[in-house]
C-alpha cells in the first residue's frame, strides 16, 4: 500500500461558513525532512471565520490529501471568493503533476501510471469545463495570459490546447455535452502524449532537427496511440477510449490528405481531432516559449488563414476566426509561415517570411490631367490632323 501524500493549500482559498468538502491537515513533524501529518480538521463540517484566522496564527501551513485533490478543486470552483485565474491555476498545477508523471524521466513508465495520469486528467479537465462555462474563446485568451506559466513548454501547452478545444467545440456545438466537452478537453490535453517516447533531446532541441530526428517526431501520434489502446482495458468505461486515442493519433492530419501519419483528409479525419489542430497550431504560434517571440492574435489568424483548406478544416477555421477579435488594419506587413510548419517541432524563431501586399508598389498617386491648351491651340491642333 503506498503511504498517502498531500499538497499545501492557501489560507485564502479555503471556504468557510459552510460545509467543507475536504479534511485539513497539519504537519506535525518538528524536524526539516520529515512530515506527520495530522488531520487538524473533519471534512463534511462547517469551518467558521474565527476557526480559520486561529488556525493561520498557530500553523504556517496547512494541508490536504491528494486523494481529496478534486474535491478541493470543485470547492474552488463553486466559491464565490475565489477567482477563475485562482481556480483555473490549480486546475492547471494539478493537470501538470498529472502529465509529469508520466513525462517524468526519472520514473519507470508502468500502467498503473497512465491510468492514474488519464484519471486525474479527466478529473482536471472537467473542472476547466466548468470554470469556462462563463467564457468564450475570445476571453479566454485572457485568461491563460493570466495564468502563472511552468519550465516545460509541453505542460503549459497541452493545457492550453484543451481548453481552446472544449471552447471550439462549445462555439461548433452550443449544445454539446458534458461529456463531449470532456472528451474534447481530454483529447487535447493528451494529444501529444506520445511524446514521452521521444528521446529529450529532440523535443527540446531549439536549433533544428535534421531529417532523420524529424522522421523520429513524427512517430509520436502512432506511438501515443499504440500507448491508450494497449491499456484500454485498465482504463475503463468512463471515457471512451478511441475516441481519446483517435485525437492523439490524427491530430497532424491535415484537410488536404498531406500531413502524417495516415494520410487521412477531410472528414476522414475525426471533428474532436480537427478541432485540436486548429487548437495546437493557434496556441504554438501565440503562445512564448523560451526561445522565440510570438505573433500577435491578428498576425496568428492570418497566418493561419492561408492554411485553411489545407492543414485546417476551413469550416472550423472560419468559425474558430470569427470568434477571435482581430483587426487586419493591426498588421503592418502580411506574413506566410512556411508550408513545413509543424507545431510539433522546437524552433529558435519562427519560419516567417513577409509578403508584399498585393499592389503595394503601385501608384495610388492623384489623377494626372492634362493641362487645358489654349482654344487657338486646340485649333490649330485641329487643322493640323486633317
Amino acid at each position: 500500500m503506498s503511504e498517502r501524500s498531500f499538497f499545501s493549500i492557501s489560507y485564502d482559498l479555503i471556504i468557510w461558513g459552510r460545509r467543507l468538502p475536504y479534511d485539513l491537515y497539519v504537519n506535525s513533524s518538528s524536524l526539516e525532512n520529515k512530515q506527520k501529518f495530522v488531520r487538524l480538521f473533519k471534512r463534511d463540517n462547517v469551518l467558521s471565520v474565527d476557526e480559520l484566522h486561529d488556525f493561520k496564527k498557530k500553523y504556517h501551513q496547512l494541508y490536504c490529501a491528494e486523494d481529496q485533490r478534486t474535491l478541493y478543486m470543485k470547492s474552488l470552483i463553486q466559491s464565490d471568493n475565489v477567482s477563475d485565474i485562482e481556480a483555473t491555476n490549480f486546475i492547471k498545477d494539478s493537470a501538470i503533476k498529472y502529465l509529469h508523471q508520466v513525462f517524468d524521466e526519472s520514473k519507470e513508465f508502468s500502467t498503473e501510471v497512465l491510468v492514474e495520469t488519464i484519471k486525474g486528467c479527466r478529473d482536471a479537465v472537467e473542472g476547466m469545463i466548468d470554470v469556462l462555462d462563463d467564457y468564450n474563446i475570445d476571453s479566454l485568451r485572457g485568461l491563460i495570459g493570466s495564468l502563472s506559466t511552468h519550465d516545460f513548454y509541453t505542460y503549459d501547452h497541452s493545457i492550453n490546447v484543451s481548453m481552446y478545444c472544449i471552447q471550439i467545440l462549445r462555439a461548433a456545438k452550443p449544445n454539446a455535452t458534458k461529456e463531449e466537452l470532456t472528451h474534447a478537453g481530454l483529447g487535447g490535453l493528451l494529444h501529444d502524449l506520445g511524446k514521452v517516447k521521444i528521446p529529450t533531446n529532440i523535443l527540446n532541441s531549439p536549433g533544428g532537427l535534421n531529417d532523420d530526428e524529424y522522421e523520429i517526431i513524427k512517430t509520436h501520434p502512432q506511438l501515443g496511440l499504440h500507448l491508450l489502446l494497449d491499456n484500454q482495458d485498465e482504463i475503463g468505461d468512463e471515457i471512451d477510449v478511441e475516441i481519446i486515442a483517435r485525437v492523439i493519433a490524427e491530430h497532424h492530419e491535415n484537410w488536404n490528405g498531406k500531413g502524417y501519419p495516415t494520410g487521412l483528409k477531410e472528414n476522414e479525419i475525426h471533428i474532436l481531432s480537427r478541432i485540436c489542430t486548429i487548437a495546437d497550431f493557434f496556441d504554438a504560434i501565440t503562445t512564448k516559449r523560451s526561445y522565440n517571440e510570438v505573433l500577435t492574435i491578428s498576425q496568428a489568424i492570418d497566418v493561419m488563414e492561408r492554411f485553411s483548406g489545407v492543414k485546417l478544416d476551413p469550416k472550423l477555421f472560419a468559425l474558430f476566426a470569427k470568434h477571435v477579435t482581430h483587426s487586419k488594419l493591426e498588421t503592418s506587413k502580411m506574413l506566410k509561415l512556411s508550408d513545413a510548419f509543424d507545431p510539433t517541432l522546437p524552433f529558435e524563431k519562427l519560419p516567417l517570411e513577409e509578403l508584399d501586399r498585393i499592389f503595394e508598389k503601385e501608384d495610388f498617386g492623384k489623377i494626372k490631367v492634362l493641362d487645358e491648351k489654349d482654344p487657338k491651340e486646340k485649333k490649330k491642333g485641329k487643322n493640323e490632323n486633317k
